[in-house]
């Protein structure tokens, strides 16, 4: 790597603030919270209000918020982003970590398509492929999207009365069964297949977010049972969570501090 330009940096340190608080700051917020001299806080704010990238909040004199260029930049990085191969890439490093096989996920009506996978190295790993489509009921990243979307649109995908395709013996089976399993996902935040989809695997799986914060895919990690235990479950969770998240934020998506 090349060496950083401090002025350029210090710049972007200054829009970087602005993603905190309520998104207004003054010259002397910034002076204190990035300890600059305040003739350089004062040309570095002088030149980005000049270039749009930050503008002055009306009615709060001295006060500041980002401009509209920020977002012209945001919105052509956002214009080239393809979830399917930001995906693979995550899904690559996700595998290099746990040598378990990874996938990402879609949801489409009741089913999911799998737009990425990555294979674990060892010789007992899940047969799949990028492409395949399964009923979302029977796999933990379907259950974890649909546990994205708003209860009457879970009831309105799998009516009362409905009987639901069973992959292996552990399958849901009864909508009434598969929305207290998506209430129980709700309030943990990540979901588990236990043997529902393939009678030798289990899986676990964590939501994918765009820069909305809208769930727009998920991610998971599959293991053979074999391999597969209440120590190592928790572990891909956490695994899992980590590498959803490192790609809702190459989409844009922006958690919580």
């Amino acid at each position: 790597m090349g060496r950083l330009v401090p002025a350029v940096t210090r710049a972007l340190d200054i829009l970087e603030l602005f993603l905190d608080g309520d998104g207004t700051l003054s010259a002397p917020d910034i002076v204190r919270r990035l300890q600059l001299p305040r003739t350089t806080v004062h040309e570095l704010v002088t030149t980005l209000a000049a270039r749009k990238y930050i503008v002055p909040v009306p009615g709060q004199s001295g006060r500041y918020r980002l401009g509209v260029r920020p977002y012209q930049l945001g919105a052509r990085y956002a214009e080239h982003l393809d979830l399917a191969a930001e995906g693979q890439q995550v899904a690559r490093t996700v595998a290099e970590t746990c040598d378990e096989t990874v996938h990402v996920a879609i949801l489409e009506d009741t089913d999911v398509i799998y737009i990425a996978k990555v294979d674990s190295t060892h010789a007992v790993r899940m047969v799949s492929a990028a492409g395949r489509r399964l009923p979302a009921h029977c796999t933990s990243v379907g259950k974890m999207l649909l546990a994205s979307l708003p209860e009457p649109e879970v009831a309105a995908r799998f009516p009362d009365g409905a009987e639901l395709t069973a992959m292996t013996p552990n399958s849901i089976t009864d909508p009434a069964a598969l929305r207290e399993a998506l209430a129980a996902i709700r309030e943990h935040g990540t979901a588990v297949e236990s043997r529902e989809s393939n009678p030798d695997v289990s899986c676990v799986a964590a939501p994918v977010r765009d820069r909305t914060g809208r769930v727009v895919a998920a991610l998971s990690i599959s293991v053979p049972m074999i391999r597969w235990s209440e120590e190592r479950r928790a572990e891909l969770e956490q695994l899992a969570v980590k590498g959803a998240a490192d790609l809702s934020e190459r989409l844009g998506h922006r958690s919580a501090a």
